[in-house]
């Protein structure tokens, strides 16, 4: 039998409540981010940025870049040598690592002029298989799965771009999904992230990283690590509620 967690996820795929996906609390910010026709490097580069930092820090730095260069035009961030960056970064304290995302960044720009004609839409158009988006992210310097993975379920799940399958789209655990699912029951209270990975393929074979958002929202909005709001939570009825976890 299908878990609420899917149903829920797939009634969310397929009924979108919003255009604008919601990245950190600033319109400008998200407008810059949610333009994937003028800025689509603008998207690639702050999923670059999620490195042991909080997601809106990270979400934020394009704009932060274009606030100091008073531009976020592919063509005039090329023009930005990689000393230059490292003073943004570190002027403004944007990362925790300041010289080490910086040259992420400055390395991802030279990517997308080189190998994708200077449009960083190319990583996703025509209608590519999931494993050829999330094999594009992984190559980009500063990378890793959980970062590809989420990048390519980004662009599947909230902005509607189409592949021709959603099979390579893993779940990207962070602390509140993994204390989701083993909260619920999924897995147990010693698996690693490699378990719950498997677990939510096993789940939704299709689409496994379908449930990524929901299980992502429950955990910072009712399933917290202390005091945990159950009764509010969207998954209670079905929820085995191991709160020692």
């Amino acid at each position: 039998m299908e878990s609420l967690l899917v149903r829920i996820a797939k009634e969310r795929f397929m009924h979108p409540t919003s255009q604008m996906v919601h990245f950190v609390d600033d319109d400008k910010a998200n407008s810059i981010l949610n333009d994937l026709k003028k800025y689509p490097h603008a998207y690639v580069l702050a999923c670059l940025m999620g490195r042991q930092i909080k997601a809106e820090r990270a979400w934020a730095i394009p704009y932060s870049i274009y606030k100091e260069l008073n531009s976020f035009l592919l063509e005039d961030l090329s023009k930005v040598g990689l000393l230059e960056l490292k003073r943004i970064f570190n002027m403004n304290k944007l990362h925790r690592f300041n010289d080490t995302m910086a040259s992420v960044f400055h390395a991802a720009i030279l990517q997308i002029n080189n190998k994708y004609e200077g449009n960083a839409a190319n990583i996703w158009s025509n209608n590519p298989s999931s494993s050829a988006v999330v094999y594009r992210f992984l190559e980009f310097k500063g990378s890793g799965i959980k970062i590809s993975t989420m990048a390519a379920n980004i662009l599947a799940r909230q902005f509607r771009i189409p592949f021709s399958d959603y099979y390579s789209i893993d779940i990207s655990p962070d602390v509140h999904i993994i204390r989701v699912m083993k909260r619920m029951g999924f897995v147990t209270s010693d698996a690693n992230n490699d378990m719950v990975i498997y677990k939510a393929r096993e789940l939704n074979p299709d689409f496994p990283g379908i449930i990524d958002f929901s299980c992502w929202e429950i955990g910072r909005k009712w399933c917290r690590p202390k005091l945990p709001n159950c009764s509010d939570c969207i998954v209670t009825s079905e929820c085995r509620k191991v709160v020692s976890v």
